[in-house]
């Protein structure tokens, strides 16, 4: 790597290989020790406690488990780092020494197993170091330094809940907002988009309601089966007959839920829908078609009453102010080489970060990759990915290239005078 280092820069990062033991070692300790969306009690405290320790103004409970800390330096721009805490659902298989044993109860009541399956811990360990080494290099920069810890962006309502918690009354609204998140790239690798660079997610639940009884007299009933079916194939129609050729959409559904027993006809049938979108005007559209066509579907069926439709999950799509893109990229390129630092087509895997600028915030979201080079390569790239049980960053470079990645981003824009 380039590692073209402005004096600035220099100077903040070179506490790095000193201060790596101790990030490692809270990284272990939170990948050991993950909490679910909402559950992430103590990973709050292990971070509030440090910012404490750094001289940070601090907070806790912000829109449930949030943390937010300020450092102010004089005069210049409010800069937001942000970071997410929470942990998946899932059973770890990694084999590592460190792997996670936990369980704990999801927002269900159900007992399941928990893993730092995306990255999240990651996230966390890496903004705490840049927030040593930040503190530790006042004389380098200017302004307000404001690190955000969020909770449940898994379930993609903690960032919405943090704002609702007056994140930005309550604390200064920042200038800029920069986040970052693990990939399954090589490690070495950083990759951004300007512009819209992934989906909104809206996640629909659609309850059709029939007129059960046995299944060897459909003649007396009114089949929700029969129902879900035919609205699923019309569905299909939306991205294909009434979403513009030019413009992207994905319309999934993941679940269908009907029934106990092969000869009786139930009463209601339940779908469970993603949508993906990138422009506000098209996710109007597809949502609006959705409604649209479960009540003609009902209708069509003779339903007893009309479908019930619930949005359960909601984020925006992620925009890169492009001008605040092209600045933070040539920072990186100038650290990094232009070879690391790559454009890439958008995502449709969605993020809730977009909450945090939805009030005219300019932003800039980015990847970097956390697996082993040599094993990304061993595999031509076929690697667990996030959300899989077997997803395991390499801890030196990942930990590293983030908090390297963003001192370097926050350094540009709190300029000394």
């Amino acid at each position: 790597m380039v590692r073209a280092l402005s004096e600035r820069a220099a100077s903040a990062l070179t506490r790095l290989d000193a201060l790596y033991p101790d990030i490692e070692a809270l990284y272990l300790d939170l990948h050991e020790h993950p909490e679910l969306s909402l559950q992430e009690e103590q990973t709050a405290a292990k971070v509030a406690a440090r910012l404490e320790a750094l001289g940070y103004e601090v907070a806790t409970g912000i829109g449930g488990t949030g943390v937010v800390g300020l450092l102010r330096n004089g005069s210049g721009p409010t800069v937001m780092l942000r970071a997410d805490m929470d942990a998946l659902p899932l059973e770890e298989k990694t084999g590592l020494p460190y792997a996670s044993k936990v369980t704990a109860k999801d927002r269900n009541g159900a007992l399941v197993p928990v893993m730092h399956a995306c990255g999240h811990d990651v996230h966390t360990a890496c903004l705490v170091g840049v927030a040593d080494l930040l503190a530790g290099a006042r004389a380098s920069w200017q302004g307000t330094l404001m690190l955000v810890f969020q909770p449940a962006e898994e379930v993609a309502n903690g960032a919405a809940a943090m704002v609702k918690d007056g994140l930005f009354t309550r604390f200064p609204k920042p200038d800029y907002a920069l986040g970052q998140h693990t990939t399954p790239h090589p490690t070495g690798m950083l990759t951004f988009c300007p512009g819209y660079a992934a989906s909104s997610c809206d996640n629909v639940t659609i309850r059709l309601f029939g007129q059960g009884g046995h299944g060897s007299m459909p003649q007396v009933t009114i089949d929700p089966v029969v129902m879900a079916a035919s609205l699923v194939m019309r569905l299909q129609t939306i991205v294909s007959r009434e979403v513009t050729p030019q413009e992207v959409a994905v319309v999934t559904v993941g679940s269908i839920k009907s029934g106990t027993k092969h000869n009786i006809i139930p009463d209601e049938a339940v779908l469970e829908l993603t949508v993906r979108t990138y422009k506000e005007e098209v996710r109007a559209l597809v949502l609006a078609a959705i409604e649209r066509m479960a009540k003609a579907e009902a209708l069509a069926s003779n339903a007893p009453k009309e479908p019930e439709i619930a949005l359960v999950d909601a984020t925006p799509s992620l925009y890169n102010d492009p001008d605040l893109t092209e600045r933070m990229t040539r920072a990186l390129r100038a650290y990094f080489g232009a070879e690391q630092v790559i454009q890439v087509p958008p995502m449709t895997p969605s993020e809730d970060f977009p909450y945090f600028t939805q009030e005219g915030v300019p932003s800039f979201f980015y990847d970097f990759g956390v697996i082993n080079a040599e094993q990304f390569k061993a595999a031509n790239g076929q690697v667990p990915a996030n959300h899989s049980p077997y997803f395991a960053p390499d801890r030196e470079p990942s930990l590293k290239m983030g908090m390297e990645a963003f001192t370097v981003s926050a350094l540009e824009l709190l300029q000394a005078s």
